[in-house]
């Protein structure tokens, strides 16, 4: 029998569905999603976790539509990416190469693959941590954080290589990560089902938050703004501070939803299951219920949980800080961010004089004990909490280790999920990168690569710094350039040919694209604007780069097709 048969057999069934249309259509796209699945696994990760945490933290009920409409925005853009590459069956590496720019396909393959190596970091230091605090405490040991890191490894390569196996491979990848984005999903929403039977939450209040205020982007939300006014001469040090930390919040929120490496995965594994013209419209609804439905269920529940709990609520930390010695090493984490922010608050008031004071321990506590209840209370407020913070607020609801259990499922679900498709995505870079089909054990070589992400127990915390900016700026610098490539694709006539949008079709994607595209743009340029590291302009510097990518991407692609037409026209 023929490798080809099962797929026009997909392709049969997938032509008579269409015509009856109806629950017969529906019923089968849903049976044959798959590729929206991995982009949903990688999406809800630790960076959506944290993202989704500090958004309820600071902003409360107030930019419930942030992550939502980040997530249409992007799928605007995948979707345009899969009709692309259904439409053409060419690997997009290839494709940009030969029809844009050498320069943005190259672009984006480094800047994927770094941000893969990268974030493999704090998933699996996400994922020990779950283990061992929420699902084991029998783990938190030095040798546990072993078995838990190393084991998380194994069941990731393990998965991955599952998808190597042919057909029947892949098919049972996709059924595993299917069942963790709704392991995850079904956690977290499990958590508000609980919140909103004890009476905890004001629905109201949290559908009034999906209707978008940009205003909120640059100032404090008005439930918070009461807080800092309270705080009278210090409020405006308090209102700057909130508008500047929330800015990197905020992008990291919406770069979470979409980001550089999501834009590779989605049509090598499209081009992996055979798929093609025909299954155009089973790829956005693919999209649809893999990606937009599980990332705003599990993100929107972590927000409302957080919010109910902590926004404007100093009293969790100061409990937590009134229970840990001071000098005391091995903080928890909130009292850390508590004191970090009381010595900005001193810092800034004091000046130069404070670090002689910070040199003293005793001087500093003092210092600290001196500075008015009202800055104290509102550093309490915007102290960083995680999911243990976030697990421990269903203790009323829930006996402890039930909440502790359920939110340990709900995080480890996220970090494996991810882990899993970080290294498959390393793997389709990695054989782009030195030319061989993304297939078999290259591509197993090459998902090893972020394998080097289970030292992250052991050095994210170190590390994170070093890191954490450069491929954030990378990457945040690179999706435009990436969703500036697949409009310029979507309009080429000569790679699309009969397949390019034509009339009123090729106007809404292109309104939809350039839409989707600059808001990506403003946000990279909002984000990299005076960023810095080790004192150097690095976001300067990447600006400058995504300035150049864009116009030699430009003229590249105008430069291809009018040579194109003067070859056609000989």
């Amino acid at each position: 029998m023929s490798t080809t048969d099962p797929f026009l057999a997909e392709t049969e069934k997938i032509q008579a569905a269409q015509r009856r249309g109806g629950l017969a259509k529906w019923g089968l796209y849903t049976r044959l999603s798959g590729p929206g699945w991995l982009q949903g696994a990688i999406t809800l990760g630790g960076g959506s976790l944290a993202g989704s945490l500090y958004l309820g933290v600071v902003m409360g009920y107030h930019l419930m539509w942030l992550q939502p409409l980040a997530m249409i925005l992007g799928v605007i853009m995948l979707s345009a990416i899969s009709y692309v590459t259904v439409s053409t069956g060419q690997r997009p590496f290839d494709a940009i190469k030969r029809h844009v720019s050498p320069a943005l396909a190259w672009g984006w393959l480094v800047a994927t693959m770094m941000a893969n190596i990268v974030w493999c970091l704090p998933q699996f230091a996400l994922g020990t941590a779950a283990l061992k605090q929420n699902l084991v405490p029998a783990m938190n040991t030095p040798t546990g954080t072993y078995l838990a890191a190393f084991g998380l490894l194994i069941v990731a390569t393990t998965v991955v290589w599952f998808y190597n196996s042919g057909n029947w491979g892949i098919k049972l990848f996709e059924m595993i990560l299917k069942a963790l984005v709704g392991m995850v999903v079904l956690c977290f929403f499990g958590v508000v089902i609980a919140m909103t039977y004890s009476g905890s939450l004001q629905w109201g209040e949290i559908l009034a938050g999906f209707i978008p205020n940009p205003s909120y982007l640059f100032k404090p939300v008005p439930s918070m703004e009461v807080h800092v006014a309270a705080t009278g001469d210090s409020a405006a040090y308090w209102r700057g501070f909130i508008s500047n930390m929330q800015k990197d919040k905020i992008i990291t929120a919406f770069a979470t939803a979409v980001g550089i490496n999501m834009t590779f995965l989605l049509p090598y594994s499209m081009l992996r299951k055979g798929w093609g013209k025909v299954h155009r419209e089973l790829a956005i609804f693919d999209l649809s219920i893999g990606l937009i439905v599980p990332f705003v269920l599990a993100t929107g529940c972590v927000v409302i949980a957080s919010a109910s709990q902590f926004h404007g609520n100093p009293d969790d930390v100061l409990a937590l800080v009134a229970a840990t010695d001071e000098s005391a090493a091995g903080q928890p984490k909130e009292v850390k961010k508590y004191y970090d922010l009381v010595d900005g608050r001193l810092k800034e008031e004091m000046g130069d004089s404070f670090q002689a004071v910070a040199d003293d321990p005793a001087g500093l506590a003092a210092a600290r004990a001196a500075l008015p209840e009202r800055d104290r209370y509102m550093a309490a407020m915007l102290a960083e909490r995680d999911n243990m913070s976030l697990a421990k607020t269903l203790d009323p609801l829930f006996s402890s280790d039930y909440a502790q259990k359920l939110f340990g499922v709900g995080v480890l679900g996220m970090a494996i999920s991810t882990i899993i498709i970080l290294m498959l995505i390393n793997g389709f870079a990695f054989c782009e990168m030195i030319g061989v089909p993304p297939e078999g054990n290259m591509h197993r070589l090459g998902s090893m690569i972020p394998a080097v992400g289970v030292l992250g127990p052991f050095v994210w915390s170190q590390a994170a710094a070093a890191l954490a900016t450069p491929t954030s700026v990378i990457g945040g610098a690179m999706l435009p350039i990436a969703y500036v490539t697949f409009l310029l694709l979507m309009n080429s006539q000569r790679l699309l040919g009969d397949a390019m949008p034509r009339g009123a079709a090729r106007w809404r994607w292109n309104i939809l694209m350039v839409l989707a595209t600059s808001v990506a743009t403003f946000g990279s340029i909002w984000g990299l604007r005076g960023k810095t590291m080790y004192g150097w302009p690095i976001g300067t510097a990447a600006l400058a780069l995504l300035a150049v990518l864009l116009i030699v991407g430009i003229v590249s692609f105008l430069s291809k097709n009018r040579a194109a037409a003067d070859a056609g026209r000989d």
